[in-house]
């Protein structure tokens, strides 16, 4: 049964409760049709997810969420910073690399897995819906399932969509982790951030070592750093290989150059997202050498799990080698 409480007083009350539990930002989207569905069907056309084959089997749902949860009405779409360190130099607090033999890895992996600080803070938010909303129904998805997400936190009036894919807040940045309730509650949605402010700006797609941008907004996965080190399974090519360069996962060379978080993007104070000195500055050598019991107790608890560690092992000695000048 549908709950229609269009109340501004809700969605206030709601936003407000979402900012308690701990989220930077939240608004609310109403659930209609992907507007960028055609641009899916055509980035999927061009082999440009690579090997994640599970974008083809999502793709109905991704162009029209309402397929997702068919009593759903809104979608509360919340935004957690992440940010630590600008990697530019001179700009920002910048967390240099040890002397040894660490290597690069993606901010957002620095610290324990996201779903598990990010997935109850939207289970606290669904509850505040419940209480909220007598008798309503929810779904939180936190970077999990079908969801279209960055598309629905434009619609929720969270920011626009960059030319590196990424959402851009104007207020922090683009480093952070989207959650997603999908809901039955009739909630009022906020105005869609319809306003493109990159502008000129090719900064991001300057700065991409892989030419991982056919066009701007266009996305080839499969040149991409953080799709190579974490969701290509089996044997890098040579040309793979020195792509990933010196990133052992994932990778954030366009955000860091991005103006928006350049000059906006502001250290995260969560202590949830503190980072881990075995994740943000991983020893390679001993990386390499780490049976698969040592790899879950070190590493089950954080992002370097999706990659598990025959990935971050290859990736290691790939970037072992890179230093070390070798072929494959």
């Amino acid at each position: 049964m549908e709950k229609s409480v269009r109340s501004t007083g809700t969605s206030i009350e709601l936003k407000r409760r979402a900012l308690a539990i701990g989220f930077d930002s939240v608004g609310i989207a109403r659930l209609d049709a992907n507007p960028h569905a055609d641009a899916l069907d055509r980035w999927l056309e061009a082999g440009y997810a690579g090997t994640m084959t599970y974008l083809h089997r999502q793709a109905a749902k991704r162009k029209d969420p309402r397929l997702i949860m068919p009593e759903a009405r809104s979608a509360v779409v919340t935004l957690t910073n992440y940010f630590h360190s600008s990697g530019i130099p001179g700009q920002g607090a910048e967390i240099s690399l040890p002397e040894t033999g660490s290597a690069r890895v993606a901010q957002y992996a620095w610290s324990t897995n996201y779903h598990r600080i990010i997935g109850p803070r939207l289970e606290e938010l669904a509850a505040a819906i419940r209480e909220l909303v007598p008798g309503a129904r929810s779904r939180t998805y936190a970077d999990a399932g079908p969801v279209p997400e960055r598309d629905l936190a434009q619609q929720a009036g969270l920011g626009w969509i960059g030319k590196n894919t990424m959402l851009i807040d104007p207020v922090i940045g683009s480093f952070t982790f989207i959650g997603t309730v999908l809901t039955d509650a009739d909630l009022e949605p906020d105005p869609p951030f319809d306003a493109d402010r990159c502008g000129t700006c090719s900064a991001c797609l300057d700065a991409c070592p892989t030419a991982a941008f056919p066009a701007p907004h266009t996305l080839d996965a499969r040149r991409c750093i953080s799709y190579l080190t974490i969701e290509h399974g089996g044997a890098l090519t040579p040309t793979e290989r020195d792509q990933i360069g010196e990133w052992l996962f994932g990778c954030d060379i366009c955000q860091d150059v991005c103006p928006w978080n350049v000059r906006f993007a502001r250290a995260t104070s969560d202590p949830a997202f503190t980072p881990r000195s075995e994740t943000a500055h991983p020893d390679l050598v001993e990386l390499v050498g780490l049976e698969a019991a040592q790899f879950e107790a070190r590493y089950g608890d954080t992002a370097f799990e999706r990659a598990g560690n025959g990935g971050i092992q290859r990736n290691a000695q790939a970037v072992l080698d890179n230093r070390r000048g070798e072929r494959a």
